[in-house]
This record gives structure tokens, C-alpha cells and sequence, in this order.
């Protein structure tokens, strides 16, 4: 090759090489220039959304808020004359004036008002309001107050109150078009959810706050009424809130403010676990309050004592721990004769897979009266589908009759021979069945639990039960005992069905570690 050959193919070479690199460096700027170009259009994207959701909460509880009242109550209260003298003044009093100055006590002073202040929820534009009982409860005047400023003097239409109500309180006031807030599903809620609660804490109305749903289904745990299955929420609430309204994102009214746990002590305030009462328990109980006065619920005439620990699951053929363990049937009621018996486990009602036993009290008490519903039950693991025509549930004397056993006489506690897990039994005479309360019942009466034994450290066994079944069989008499307890002697595990004196059942499952002996 010529050296004017070899000279052109280096700079072909040369001028190829750079080319590439230039490619490369073009090529590598724009992608750093689209990048940074992709970065900052998705920061305007991001504040476009969240000026977005920020102005639809704007617009929602500005649409929500008017349809929140105050609710201001006067009581008349009788008032005691104060003393401030203490009794040793009293007697040097005595002996100095000669008579008893407990004779000179002042003239009562005059009835005093006190007032109190919650909130409510306007739900038609009639002037429906609905509140907590305990906003109003004995108040001999009710105030009314729109965010207007607007006064209204309210007619308390009816309350469920009590233990065994939902602490709802129906109010009305004489007004046209007024801004009212239409009902949401709050079946249909979910955890996590974003709510608004609006109310007047501390008097401060139309105070708003936020939070999320941070539980369903909340009873057990509140204990202040039977049959609120209360929403939990995060969204801040304190005192005055009671009454008034929690709502979802759609602006529609999904519980009524009620409770609040606190940290006791000097934290008196709002510790982030509020509870609402749902909004679909509030109108069913609203309707029939408005409808009738009154409220009725649905009865099955079950007892539920007892929850279905991961044991018992085990002992009845479930999987896990699920639905409402049935330990007693009354007599000739619903379930009686729709066919559910004792020891059955109900998993579902009307289509609705029960949780556990508070929650079928909470979804049978939901129901109407006279409804005739599918009920699905484990029985010893083999599932039936029977109809239940439900009855009303009995006022608390009646249902008290039918649970009644007289009080017991406690048996000492005296040392006896062994007998199985501590037991110690006796056949159920007539007067036994009158001390412990087990009138026209079958089975063995607990006379005795040896201290220190398997059974007196079961909290659900005393002295005066009746066993009535040992493994599902069922027992009769101390024969009927004994034979059944050997042939389950070589079992590591005893399930027993256990009448208690005061008219309730459970069932209890005991090691077998105990032999029987004479009792």
C-alpha cells in the first residue's frame, strides 16, 4: 500500500471515530436532558393531584358542615344547702348556745339550671336530628343551634337508650328546607377508608377533623351499649363531638359520633381511637322511633355465653375459630322451632357470614321482626341450611325469667376422693334442682371441685352446674356419668356441655388426666 493510501484510510478511521463519539455524547445529553425534563413534569402532576384531592375535601365538608348543629340542654337540678361547719364546731356550738345548732340549718336554696352541650346531625329538611342519648338525657330544655346561628327550641322524639340500646336519639324541629345530610352505606366501608368528623368540641362549633377507619365492628371492646357495632376512627374527637357527624368522601353521612377511649389520668383529650355508631343501625333505629315510639328487634331465643376459642374449633370439627357457638336453645322460641339446637355453630345469617357471637347479636337484633331467614350451621362439622321465623326480643325482666336459677347456696369446699379432672357430682333431685336453679333439667349437679385440679382452674365450672353432656353424649345420671367418663379415659382431651346456675351454658373442654373414682 502507497503511503498516500495509508494516509487516507487513517483519517477515514479518524473522522469515523469521532463521529461515534459525538453520537454517544448527543445521545447520552438527551437522555439527562429528558430526564430531568420527565422529573419535573411528574413533580407538576403530583401537586396537581394533591391540590385536587385537597380541594375535594374543601368541597365536601363545605357542603356537609350546614347540616351539623349544636345542641345546647338546660336540666333543672335540686340543689342541697351547703355547711361548711364541721361536727366538732357543731357540739362546741352546743354546749356554748345550749340546743343543737343541727336545728339551725339554712332554708334550701332554689333549683338551679345546667347546661350541657353535644352536637347532632340534620337528616331531612323537615327538621329530623339525629344525636346521642346522652347529649340529651334528662334535659328539660333543648336548643337547637344551625350554623347560621339560627335557634331552634327542639321536641325530643324518642331514645334507645340504656344498656340495652344504641344510645340513639331522635330530635325534631319546625323548620322548612333545611340542609340535611343524606345517608351513606356504612356496611360498605373499609378499613383505611379516609372520614371527616364534624361537631362542636368543647362548645367550638363546626370544628372538622380527619382521619381514616381504623376498625369495624367495634362492641365488645367499647362495652357502653349492646347493640352499637360501633365504626373505630382515627379522626380526632372529644368532648362535645357526641352527636355529631362522620362522613365519607362523598360527603355522606356514615356514623354518628359517640365515644372516645382516653389515656386517663391527665389525657382526658382525643388519643386517636374515636367511635361512631353505624349510620345504617342510626336510620333503621331513627325510622322506628319516628314510626312507632319504640324499637324492635329481632330475637332468635338462643343463648351465645361463650366465644369459640381455637380449642373449641377444634373440638366441634372447624377449621378456625368462626361464627357463634350456640350453648343454650329456649324452649318453644324461634330457633327452637326452626330446628337449631344446642352445641350447633351458626355461620351464616340471611346470607351473612357471622363473625362471631356479637356480631349475630348485633345482625339478628338488625332484623326485622317476623322476617323468616336462612340460617347455616356446623353441626359436630356436617353444615345444614334451616329457616328461622324471627320473634321480638323480650324486655330484659322477661328475658331475665327465662334465664333465672335461684341464687346457690356455696357447697364447702371439702376434701373428697378424687373424681374425674376434680369433679365431684351428684344425681339432680328436686331439691337440688331448687337450690342451684335447674328446674325441669336433666343431668348431674356439681357438688364439689377439689382445690388445685384440673377443673377449679376453669373459670367457667363451679359448684351447683349441671353437666348435661360429656363428648355430645347426653348425660342423665351419676351412671350415665361414670360410664361415659371410662370410656373416654384414654382421651387426652374431655369436652363437657355445662348448665350454670344461673340459667346460661357453656361448653368447656378439660384435660382427661384425672381417673374417675367414688365421689
Amino acid at each position: 500500500m502507497s503511503r498516500f493510501n495509508a494516509t487516507r484510510c487513517w483519517l477515514f478511521l479518524l473522522v469515523v471515530s469521532t463521529v461515534i463519539v459525538l453520537s454517544v455524547t448527543i445521545n447520552q445529553v438527551g437522555e439527562n436532558v429528558t430526564t430531568q425534563t420527565a422529573v419535573a413534569q411528574t413533580v407538576d402532576d403530583d401537586f396537581k393531584y394533591l391540590e385536587s384531592a385537597n380541594r375535594a375535601f374543601i368541597e365536601l365538608v363545605s357542603r356537609a358542615k350546614p347540616a351539623v348543629v349544636q345542641i345546647n340542654t338546660k336540666t333543672v337540678v335540686e340543689t342541697r344547702p351547703s355547711r361548711n361547719r364541721n361536727d366538732l364546731e357543731d357540739w362546741f356550738e352546743y354546749f356554748r348556745r345550749g340546743h343543737n345548732p343541727r336545728n339551725d340549718r339554712p332554708a334550701p336554696e332554689e333549683p338551679r339550671e345546667q347546661g350541657g352541650l353535644g352536637s347532632g346531625v340534620i337528616v331531612s329538611r323537615d327538621g329530623y336530628i339525629l344525636t346521642n342519648n346522652h347529649v340529651i338525657d334528662g334535659a328539660d330544655n333543648i336548643t337547637v343551634i344551625l350554623p347560621s346561628g339560627r335557634e331552634y327550641e327542639a321536641e325530643l322524639v324518642g331514645t334507645d337508650a340504656g344498656n340495652e340500646g344504641t344510645d340513639v336519639a331522635v330530635l325534631k324541629i319546625d323548620g322548612e328546607d333545611l340542609p340535611a345530610l343524606s345517608f351513606g352505606n356504612s356496611d360498605e366501608l373499609e378499613v383505611g377508608e379516609w372520614v371527616v368528623a364534624i361537631g362542636s368540641p368543647f362548645g367550638l362549633t363546626q370544628t372538622v377533623t380527619r382521619g381514616t377507619v381504623s376498625a369495624k365492628g367495634r362492641s365488645n371492646e367499647v362495652g357502653m351499649v349492646t347493640f352499637a357495632d360501633f365504626i373505630q376512627t382515627d379522626a380526632p374527637i372529644n368532648r362535645g363531638n357526641s352527636g355529631g357527624a362522620l362522613i365519607n368522601i362523598h360527603g355522606e353521612l356514615i356514623g354518628i359520633n359517640t365515644a372516645i377511649l382516653t389515656g386517663g389520668n391527665f389525657l382526658q383529650g382525643n388519643v386517636g381511637v374515636g367511635f361512631a355508631i353505624p349510620s345504617i343501625l342510626a336510620q333503621k333505629i331513627m325510622n322506628q322511633l319516628i314510626d312507632t315510639g319504640e324499637v324492635e328487634r329481632g330475637w332468635l331465643g338462643v343463648n351465645i355465653d361463650q366465644e369459640l376459642t381455637y380449642e373449641l374449633a377444634q373440638e366441634f370439627k372447624l377449621d378456625e375459630p368462626r361464627g357463634a357457638l350456640i350453648t343454650g336453645v329456649f324452649k318453644g322460641m324461634p330457633a327452637d322451632k326452626g330446628g337449631i339446637k344446642r352445641g350447633d355453630v351458626i355461620l351464616e345469617f340471611s346470607q351473612t357470614l357471622i363473625r362471631d357471637r356479637s356480631h349475630l347479636l348485633h345482625v339478628v337484633a338488625a332484623t326485622e321482626v317476623g322476617k323468616t331467614v336462612e340460617v347455616k350451621v356446623s353441626r359436630r362439622g356436617k353444615e345444614k341450611v334451616l329457616k328461622v321465623t324471627l320473634g321480638k326480643r323480650p324486655s330484659l325482666e322477661a328475658l331475665g325469667a327465662m334465664r333465672r336459677g335461684e341464687t346457690p347456696r356455696i357447697t364447702p369446699d371439702v376434701e373428697e376422693e378424687d373424681g374425674f379432672a376434680g369433679l365431684h357430682v351428684r344425681d339432680l333431685t328436686e331439691e337440688l334442682a331448687q337450690e342451684y336453679g335447674h328446674k325441669d333439667e336433666t343431668g348431674v349437679v356439681i357438688v364439689n371441685i377439689r382445690r388445685g385440679s384440673i377443673a377449679a382452674k376453669q373459670r367457667r365450672i363451679a359448684v351447683g352446674d349441671l353437666i348435661q353432656e360429656i363428648d355430645f353424649v347426653e348425660i342423665r345420671t351419676v351412671k350415665d356419668y361414670d360410664e361415659h367418663i371410662i370410656s373416654v379415659q384414654d382421651q387426652s382431651k374431655v369436652t363437657l356441655y355445662i348448665r350454670h346456675v344461673n340459667g346460661g351454658g357453656s361448653y368447656v373442654t378439660l384435660s382427661s388426666g384425672d381417673s374417675p373414682d367414688d365421689r
